[in-house]
C-alpha cells in the first residue's frame, strides 16, 4: 500500500526518540538507515527510506505506520494491517473510494509518504489478496481461501520438489518435500477451504507415484513392484504393459493399489487437510 523508499529520516528518528532514551540505540538506528545501499559494487548513501530486507524493515514500518493505525481507529474503520500492507473494509464501493481518497491524502500529508498506486484499489474481498490469503465469493459469511498466488507458488515448489527427470532418491526426495510441507501447512492450513487441501493432498501424492513409476522403468520391474504391493497378477500385467504415460497410469487402479493413500502416510509424508484447524 505504501511505498518505504521515501520515509523521511529525521520524521522517523524522532518518533523513535518518543520511544527510546538511549542514545546509543539512537545512534545504530540512525546509522541503519544512512547505511546506503551496494549496486554493482558502488555503495550509494540513503537520505531517506527504509533499508528493503533488512532485519529492522518491518519493525521500523510499524513506527512509521503507527500514527496511520491511531488514525483509522478515530475514524471508526474497520481495518487490519501488517507492516505496509493494509485492507480497509467499507460497506460500499462508494465509501471505499472515498477512504481511498481521504486516507491516501493522509498517508501523503501527514506522514510523508508515497502510496503505492499500482498495488491500491477499491475492491470486493474476493478480488484481493493479503498475507497470501483472500477470501471465497457469494454469500456471508465469506470464507478465508488460500490466495491463487500462493497456491501457484506453492504448486511450483512441490513440481521441483517432485521432478521426475532428478537424478534423487524417493527416500530424499519425500524428506525434502515433507520439510516443505509441514511449514507450508502451519501456515496456509489456517484456510477455511479443506477441500483445497484434499485436492493438493491427491495431487502430491499423484506426483509421488509418477516418480515411483519412472524409477521402475522397464515392464518386469514394474510387474514385480505391483504383485509384491498386492496387486493381482493379470490387472499388474495390464498397468505394466501400459503405453500411457507415468502421471496417467498413476491414475489408474493398478498403481493406485499398490501405492495407496495409506502407504504415503506410512513413509511419513504430511497432509495438508490434516493441518486445518480453525
Amino acid at each position: 500500500m505504501t511505498s518505504f523508499d521515501r520515509v523521511n529520516h529525521d520524521r522517523l528518528m524522532s518518533a523513535l526518540a518518543k520511544e527510546i532514551e538511549d542514545k546509543r540505540v539512537l545512534k545504530v538506528m540512525r546509522a541503519f538507515l544512512n547505511a546506503g545501499v551496494m549496486e554493482n559494487g558502488v555503495v550509494s548513501i540513503s537520505e531517506e527510506g527504509v533499508p528493503q530486507g533488512g532485519p529492522l524493515s518491518p519493525l521500523l514500518s510499524n513506527i512509521v505506520l503507527d500514527e496511520l493505525d491511531k488514525e483509522l481507529e478515530a475514524r471508526g474503520h474497520k481495518f487490519v494491517r501488517y507492516a505496509d500492507d493494509c485492507n480497509i473494509y467499507v460497506r460500499s464501493e462508494r465509501a471505499g473510494q472515498r477512504v481511498m481518497r481521504s486516507v491516501s491524502d493522509f498517508i501523503t500529508r501527514r506522514l510523508k509518504l508515497k502510496v503505492n498506486g499500482t498495488k491500491s484499489a477499491v475492491a470486493q474481498p474476493h478480488d484481493r489478496k493479503f498475507l497470501g490469503f483472500s477470501f471465497t465469493a457469494g454469500k456471508l459469511p465469506q470464507r478465508r481461501k488460500i490466495a491463487l498466488q500462493s497456491l501457484e507458488r506453492f504448486k511450483n515448489r512441490v513440481r521441483q520438489l517432485t521432478n521426475r527427470n532428478h537424478s534423487k532418491s524417493f527416500e530424499k526426495r519425500v524428506a525434502e518435500l515433507s520439510t516443505y510441507l509441514r511449514g507450508w501447512r502451519g501456515y496456509f492450513g489456517y484456510c477455511e477451504t479443506p477441500n483445497v487441501l484434499r485436492d493438493l493432498d491427491s495431487w502430491i501424492r499423484r506426483r509421488l507415484r509418477s516418480v515411483l513409476w519412472k524409477q521402475w522403468k522397464v515392464y518386469n520391474r514394474r510387474r514385480a513392484e505391483l504383485i509384491k504391493r498386492g496387486v493381482r497378477p493379470d490387472l499388474a500385467h495390464t498397468t505394466a504393459w501400459s503405453s500411457k504415460g507415468p502421471w496417467n497410469v498413476c491414475h489408474t487402479p493398478g498403481v493406485r493399489i499398490a501405492l495407496p493413500n495409506s502407504f504415503f502416510d506410512s513413509i511419513g509424508l504430511p497432509r495438508l487437510e490434516r493441518g486445518y484447524n480453525i
